[in-house]
């Protein structure tokens, strides 16, 4: 099956499916624990995981389980099948390099074709540097 063959339902399950593995791996959080942290039941949640739905989900709750993940909307808007609102964003011409860097940080660790041990390497390195003492220049 292509990519183009996946319904929005099998592609925001896969998204989701990554994000709880993520977070249990990560975070040690069970599927209570996320359903806490983030706002979205935990039924709400089997549901996604099992594309058993017909009308999208609520953006509100899309948009509060990946800010409680650290994901970014735009890749469970994707997984949807729905435009990447931050599309715009992405364009600005005032943005930095080191907004650059980061925007780009965060879509490899909101795609679903980068692997879990990669992603677990990304985020070990920015913890790494986000705890490393600064130096002043003199």
């Amino acid at each position: 099956m292509s990519s183009a063959d996946v319904s929005p339902q099998m592609a925001f399950a896969r998204f989701v499916r990554r994000a709880i593995d993520d977070a249990r791996d990560e975070r040690g959080w069970t599927v209570t624990d996320l359903a806490s942290h983030t706002g979205v039941g935990r039924s709400t949640v089997f549901r996604w995981l099992a594309g058993d739905w017909q009308d999208y989900p609520e953006l509100a709750k899309v948009r509060g389980f990946c800010a409680a993940l650290d994901l970014p909307v735009a890749a469970a808007f994707r997984a949807l099948g729905l435009p990447d609102t931050g599309s715009v964003t992405r364009r600005r011409s005032d943005d930095g390099p080191v907004e650059a860097d980061v925007r780009a940080i965060l879509d490899r660790l909101a795609d679903p074709a980068v692997p879990a041990e990669e992603k677990h390497h990304i985020r070990d390195l920015l913890r790494y540097l986000a705890r490393r003492p600064t130096r002043r220049a003199s």
